[in-house]
């Protein structure tokens, strides 16, 4: 019987986007042109049928003319119906010849497409895999993975660096036409992590909506990438160990934090407007990490141009209120709140802490 692993390779498949449009609509553009090269030949032929006659002597009718055009442009013809008089020669050197030419390019370029679109795509998968490193992979593309992908587009990563993981393809469409690279196939299964080159990546995000399939995913991807930065989602708080000791650095409980959500809009309805303000990053107010300047160093967080909510020192998370937190350090890491539309921020400008 096949391992786990290789039946894992058998059915994961790499997607990279692609800007042009898909073989299906190159085939169909372009059985169009032959088709339009057809139909002028055809009236070509017929307005100057009284210069053709068949093997009869017959005069051309519509369906006559139809014939000719369409075995002079597949074939050399059968002889069966010949242009006689020199007009008509002329037209068959200056119009039927070259449409035949360009028909036949067509027909080949188009069995050409079909036969090589799958050699192409080998070769993009094998460029990329050959320059992508300390990309996202996330693991879902469903409304938390979607979200997810939105968030770090917003944070300036770009689509390139970042990898869908998925079992369902509609899901992987929608992927792809966002301009990400999808691998198909359950991310349990370590040969589709492997795919996506998750021991190349920075961090791995794991939003699938089964806590089971999250906690086996993250499992494997932190067997497969001992330093990246693992982030899980979880429905049922009861499972954050679990995920915890699977190797996860972050654990988001998404039920719970929409439950409380609900529950404070009941009595704080402009909390939860600021919250969800914190939350979209393209106005309004936005949540950021960022170093200490220099200015800082040796201050409290409450004497800081922009709100410092938390300080990030050795790894440790110090609340703004935390005695150890002050004063802070060449080296911290400052979550502030910021203003979107004041991206360099008031910490550049010493002058600011006097404001």
């Amino acid at each position: 019987m096949p391992r786990d692993s290789e039946v894992g390779w058998a059915r994961a498949r790499v997607s990279v986007p692609r800007a042009r449009a898909g073989p299906g609509q190159a085939i169909t553009r372009r059985l169009a042109a032959a088709l339009l090269i057809l139909v002028g030949t055809v009236i070509v032929v017929y307005l100057g049928r009284d210069g053709y006659a068949d093997n009869q002597g017959n005069p051309l009718s519509l369906l006559d003319a139809a014939y000719y055009a369409t075995v002079s442009l597949s074939t050399t013809g059968y002889g069966d119906i010949a242009p006689l008089t020199p007009s008509a020669r002329l037209v068959n050197v200056l119009v039927v010849t070259p449409a035949r030419v360009i028909f036949l390019i067509l027909l080949v370029g188009t069995t050409l497409e079909v036969l090589t679109e799958r050699s192409r795509e080998a070769f993009r998968v094998e460029r990329w895999r050959r320059r992508v490193n300390q990309h996202v992979v996330v693991v879902g593309y469903g409304v938390k993975g979607r979200s997810a992908v939105r968030a770090l587009r917003e944070d300036g990563v770009p689509a390139e660096q970042i990898v869908v993981v998925d079992p369902d393809h509609r899901a992987l469409a929608d992927a792809g036409r966002d301009g990400l690279t999808t691998v198909t196939g359950s991310g349990t299964r370590t040969a589709v992590l492997r795919e996506a080159l998750t021991e190349r990546a920075r961090a791995v995000i794991v939003a699938t909506n089964s806590d089971e399939a999250n906690v086996l995913i993250t499992l494997t991807a932190r067997d497969l990438a001992p330093t990246a930065v693992i982030t899980a989602a979880v429905r049922e708080a009861e499972n954050i160990p679990l995920l915890r000791r699977g190797g996860a650095d972050q654990v988001v409980t998404s039920s719970d934090a929409a439950g409380r959500m609900l529950g404070l809009a009941t009595r704080s309805p402009r909390v939860v407007d600021v919250v969800e303000d914190l939350l979209t990053s393209d106005v309004g107010l936005r949540l950021t990490e960022r170093p200490a300047a220099g200015h800082e160093v040796g201050r409290g967080p409450r004497e800081c141009a922009d709100p410092v909510l938390a300080v990030v020192r050795a790894g440790r998370l110090l609340r703004f209120d935390d005695p150890a937190a002050a004063p802070i350090r060449a080296g911290d890491l400052l979550i502030t709140v910021r203003d979107v539309g004041d991206p360099a921020g008031r910490e550049s400008s010493p002058d600011s802490q006097d404001r």
